[in-house]
């Protein structure tokens, strides 16, 4: 693949990645991120199943991981004063794991790993405060693509064009010629995070989680990394069959942070446990992030030499895989696109890159459909609408809770969870070539 020229839009989870395994097959990359700098706010997030394969594949990159962990070893449901009701642990097998990851981190800390892994590669480039403003493809729909920024960067011809820049992606709009909000399917629920000092949970491991009716979760959750603070989360959840139900957040999150701010406080007031203090917390939180809970379904992963990785193509939504689905769609994007160029006499052709985008779509997609799978009552069990539902919710938790007692491997339990849950590699990933064996360490001359 040496001569490729690649542009990738996103510096989150998928961008970087995909850069990084680009690289090792001699492409040269360039990441354009629309914020100024990287942005390391955001949720938890867990590495699972596929996730943890190929993580191991990459020198040094499972230990980073475990260094910046939540290290929180269960989830504890309470009731209104406070009283445990269900508590949820770790397996302590990352290969099989339970509804508490091994590997939970902070999306910004994974990002931040990721960003110290690529930045200095002299193939790698980041281009922070920039965005795409059009395509113009040459010589055909096939074409090599012509890219213009909006501010300020010099008009450039890629050979090929790769969006993750997230389930709303600018980008997917401007490749495929539709919407933003075309591909993508709600599940009539948001979240928000965000920061608080005091720590709450005092010092506990255990993340804290309430539900009140209707539909309304809070989580706290530990920060290990900061003194006398914890993780807030804020969780709302709709009927299925309510239509546009998340309009109102959507209209929120357009007028700015502020106004964000300002739904979320509105939909926690007075829930009870410790919302008046997660209500204080949110007014001074300077890491606020909220986002609609979605899923994103393409006809197609790539059209012509435009591609999509990551939750630009395959948001996993409540499924618990966005993350392992981003991790795995990186891994194969470019190790496809490696054996297509190194099978071809013109690694930049045409052929090669179509190729190696067809090799792409065909080996995810049978891996997309199944982490994709919701599993039946989800979100809503997140977050009930009545009593009787969070009753209901919470017996089937606790045989959840007892089928994973019953051992390491989840017992009989197994068969009914998600594929975030399943361990190891059914899926059988290639061991791809590469040209370089490790992009860690091929650091830019000074």
């Amino acid at each position: 693949m040496s001569g490729l020229k690649v542009l990738i839009s996103g510096a989150s989870i998928a961008g970087p990645l995909t850069a990084y395994f680009l690289a090792r097959a001699g492409a040269t990359v360039t990441i354009v991120e629309r914020f100024p700098e990287l942005r390391t706010a955001g949720q938890n997030v867990d590495i699972r199943s596929l996730g943890v394969t190929v993580m191991r594949k990459i020198p040094g990159f499972e230990e980073a991981v475990r260094t910046k962990t939540t290290q929180m070893d269960a989830m504890v449901l309470v009731d209104a004063l406070g009283k445990e009701y269900a508590r949820i642990g770790t397996t302590g097998d990352p290969e099989q794991q339970s509804l508490v990851s091994e590997f939970e981190i902070f999306r910004g800390d994974l990002a931040r790993i990721l960003y110290d892994m690529t930045k200095d590669h002299p193939r790698i480039n980041y281009v922070f405060d920039e965005q795409i403003s059009s395509f113009t493809h040459a010589h055909g729909p096939d074409g090599p693509i012509t890219v213009s920024f909006a501010n300020g960067t010099p008009a450039t011809t890629y050979d090929l064009v790769v969006a993750a820049d997230g389930a709303t992606s600018r980008t997917r709009a401007l490749g495929l010629n539709c919407s933003v909000r075309d591909h993508i399917h709600s599940v009539n629920a948001w979240a928000a995070y965000f920061s608080i000092v005091p720590d709450l949970i005092h010092g506990s491991k255990a993340g804290h989680g309430y539900n009140a009716i209707p539909g309304k979760a809070v989580f706290l959750a530990p920060d290990p990394f900061r003194t006398n603070t914890c993780r807030a989360g804020v969780m709302r959840v709709h009927p299925k069959n309510k239509p546009d139900a998340t309009a109102s957040f959507q209209q929120a999150q357009k007028a700015g942070t502020e106004s964000l701010k300002a739904f979320v406080r509105s939909e926690l007031a007075g829930l009870g446990w410790k919302s008046r203090e997660i209500l204080t917390g949110l007014k001074e939180s300077d890491d606020f992030y909220a986002s609609e809970i979605v899923q994103v379904k393409v006809p197609h992963l790539s059209q012509g030499r435009f591609v999509l990785v990551g939750d630009a193509g395959y948001a996993g939504g409540p499924t618990g895989t966005g993350t392992s689905l981003a991790i795995t769609g990186a891994y194969v994007l470019a190790g496809e696109l490696s054996r297509a160029c190194q099978a071809s006499d013109k690694p930049t052709s045409t052929t090669a890159i179509l190729n190696g985008s067809k090799g792409y779509e065909d080996r995810m997609k049978p891996i997309i459909a199944e982490m994709q799978k919701i599993p039946p009552g989800m979100p809503q069990m997140m977050a009930p609408q009545t009593q009787w539902g969070l009753w209901f919710r919470n017996l089937i938790l606790r045989l959840v809770i007892a089928g994973m007692s019953l051992g390491p491997y989840l017992s009989w339990i197994s068969a009914f969870l998600p594929a975030a849950f399943s361990g190891g590699d059914k899926y059988d990933l290639p061991d791809y070539e590469w040209v370089e064996q490790d992009v860690i360490h091929a650091r830019k001359e000074n």
